[in-house]
């Protein structure tokens, strides 16, 4: 460092020496205001996340979110004037919130270079998947901290076990507590539990059916294991996943295995360049799997990728995917 002082620095070391002169009250003793300007109510927070451990000593003022679930939980929060930046939709964003991400810059189409993500000053940013803080591209949990920018990643992205909704309201509280609106998570997580609770009243009762999952691939297919929030999504709603005991939240399996666990219905994840009808063809043209009873019956079910990861679409899933496996429970 140089010896040169900003100015005010240099006005803030004149005041405190005139109040210090004029027997000025103590730090100590400030009065409540001030207290108040220093640390929220309910500050400062502290959260183990994903292995990293940060304290918060006021909210995120200048937020940056990275993937579709991580906008849209932040925007189900009512936290769009807390952010200065979003990046990364797989799909648009959910009605009720395209007015308020209308008013939100896109940083980037996809993942914002290091470079350029330091250039919006923000000081937090929220990941929804690994991806976004991938130490090779330079956005390192560890180098954002440096930087003076606290970082959040969904806790989908580090479950030690079985993603149950549960998680989902760990997450969703979690960023309403670093946010300081703890308050706006318990109606929010009121909403999609009763949504939740809908599906289960209709398909009391029903018996469940075998469903593979098809992401994506043509040598093997990338299909969703037994640890994701994907798993869950297919369980309450009427299904079993015949890849969840694949101990991983996606994995490749070959079709001769899809073959041999003949599911009764294939679920298509919709995202990306390739569509949902492409990749029905595919899998209705593929010989490996002629005798798969969801093929000669062309049993298809659709999901959009953005709903199948921990985030505020989830509830969602589980109703669209019911509708389309028990039609005759939702008529």
């Amino acid at each position: 460092m140089t010896g040169r002082r900003p100015a005010s620095l240099l006005l803030a070391l004149l005041v405190s020496g005139a109040l210090a002169a004029c027997g000025g009250t103590p730090a100590g003793d400030a009065p409540a205001a001030a207290q108040a300007a220093a640390a929220p109510a309910g500050f400062p927070v502290t959260l183990d996340n994903c292995g990293v451990r940060t304290t918060y000593e006021r909210p995120p003022r200048r937020a940056i979110s990275m993937n579709q679930h991580a906008t849209e939980v932040m925007l189900a929060l009512g936290l769009e004037k807390s952010m200065i930046g979003t990046a990364y939709l797989d799909d648009k964003v959910l009605p009720e919130y395209q007015a308020a991400y209308d008013a939100i810059k896109v940083v980037a189409k996809e993942y914002p270079a290091y470079e350029a993500l330091l250039a919006e000053e923000p000081d937090f940013v929220y990941g929804g998947f690994a991806s976004t803080f991938d130490e090779k591209e330079g956005r390192g949990r560890d180098v954002l901290h440096k930087a003076g920018i606290k970082t959040y990643l969904n806790v989908e992205e580090c479950a030690k076990g079985p993603v149950a909704m549960e998680l989902m309201d760990t997450e969703i509280r979690n960023v309403a507590k670093i946010f300081g609106v703890p308050g706006r998570a318990e109606p929010l997580l009121t909403e999609l539990h009763t949504a939740l609770s809908g599906v289960r009243e209709k398909l009391a009762g029903a018996a469940p059916v075998k469903l593979f999952v098809y992401d994506s691939g043509d040598r093997t297919a990338f299909t969703a294991g037994g640890k994701g929030i994907g798993n869950e999504i297919i369980t309450l709603a009427g299904a079993e996943n015949i890849f969840a005991d694949l101990d991983k939240v996606w994995g490749d399996v070959s079709f001769e295995q899809v073959a041999e666990r003949a599911p009764d219905w294939i679920v298509i994840y919709d995202y990306g360049s390739q569509s949902v009808e492409a990749k029905k063809k595919f899998l209705l043209d593929n010989p490996a799997l002629k005798d798969v009873p969801a093929i000669k019956n062309k049993r298809f079910a659709v999901l959009p990728l953005s709903s199948v990861v921990l985030g505020v679409r989830a509830p969602g899933a589980v109703e669209a995917l019911a509708g389309q496996l028990h039609a005759d429970r939702f008529e």
